[in-house]
């Protein structure tokens, strides 16, 4: 048995998986938060940078939602969790 030949099928299909199990964390607009409350709470809780946070607001403002961080759902229930606490609207899809 070839162990590398193993160990890259393996690797490709880890791959894949990981692939099909990406998720998105999708911020949503309400009437209540200010500007400067949501990007400081993507800064703080998304690593997001400052020109980035604040794109993200003004899409969430125009468009009414925007995916702010894609990944795992381990990944992004936790930031989830937070910008749900800081009373901003955020669901994983």
């Amino acid at each position: 048995m070839n162990h590398k030949h193993t160990f890259e099928e393996t690797e490709e299909l880890l791959e894949d998986i990981d692939v099909t199990s990406k998720k998105e964390l999708v911020v949503f607009n309400d009437d209540v938060n200010t500007f400067a409350h949501v990007i400081e709470t993507l800064i703080k809780v998304c690593r997001h940078s400052p020109e980035q946070a604040e794109q993200c607001t003004w899409i969430v403002h125009y468009r009414g939602k925007c995916c702010v961080k894609m990944g795992s759902m381990s990944k992004l229930n936790p930031m989830k969790r937070a910008i749900c606490e800081a009373g901003i609207d955020a669901r994983i899809l």
